[in-house]
């Protein structure tokens, strides 16, 4: 179905979401679905409740669950969750405005990667006070100022994980203290280089992206 045909239909097939007073359009494309399309002054405020819950798996780090969720249609759908403890990334910024690096293998994509130190959360830990720890561990380094960056969330679609970015500035060196089986090795690069190498493709995780850019940003202002 062309795009002009399938919103003329949509067009015709309309009703008044009682609740809400937004438009819904009836799209019949396939199968029917509900569009709800409202002004800026009435908007929709979108929701899912969870009707059942199941845990498929209990790891070291991640549990699994399969759920089932009520949408605002009524309906009931499938939904897949990874409970995860949460973490904490740290742009470190020298005097020199260089940023402290990290370069290690990552299991899962086979292959090693340049990223901004971070760590999860331990059970009850307070974020800052993890990023202290996850900064000296895998730098060797303290800070005598922090400023939050605020929280992102991974993998919204199916992992619960947030991750609590702050910047670290005035550094002072010491030594790192890793894990007995973590094995990193700690570079220096430009953050104007950083942010090349984001736009190259050549820095793919995603923590570092926001972290980098953020700090590029807060830095500008200030």
């Amino acid at each position: 179905m062309c795009a002009r045909k399938f919103k003329a239909r949509a067009m015709r097939l309309c009703r008044r979401n009682e609740k809400t007073g937004a438009i819904l359009y009836k799209i019949v494309y396939n199968k029917t679905v509900w569009l709800e399309v409202c002004n800026e002054v009435d908007k929709v405020k979108f929701f899912e409740k969870q009707v059942k819950k199941k845990t498929m798996y209990e790891g070291l780090i991640i549990n699994v669950r399969r759920d089932v969720a009520e949408i605002q249609n009524g309906r009931h759908v499938p939904r897949e969750v990874v409970e995860h403890p949460g973490g904490v990334a740290v742009i470190p910024v020298t005097e020199d405005k260089k940023v402290l690096m990290v370069r290690q293998y990552r299991y899962p994509m086979e292959e090693e990667l340049l990223e901004i130190p971070a760590g999860k959360l331990d059970e009850g830990e307070d974020p800052f006070a993890c990023a202290v720890r996850e900064l000296a561990e895998e730098t060797g380094c303290t800070a005598s100022k922090y400023v939050f960056l605020g929280e992102t969330y991974p993998s919204p679609g199916f992992c619960r994980e947030t991750l609590y970015m702050y910047l670290a500035l005035d550094l002072t060196y010491g030594e790192m203290n890793l894990d007995e089986n973590e094995l990193l090795s700690v570079e220096r690069h430009g953050i104007d280089e950083l942010v090349e190498m984001i736009m190259q493709n050549k820095l793919p995780d995603a923590k570092t992206i926001v972290g980098i850019m953020k700090a590029k940003k807060y830095l500008e202002q200030n």
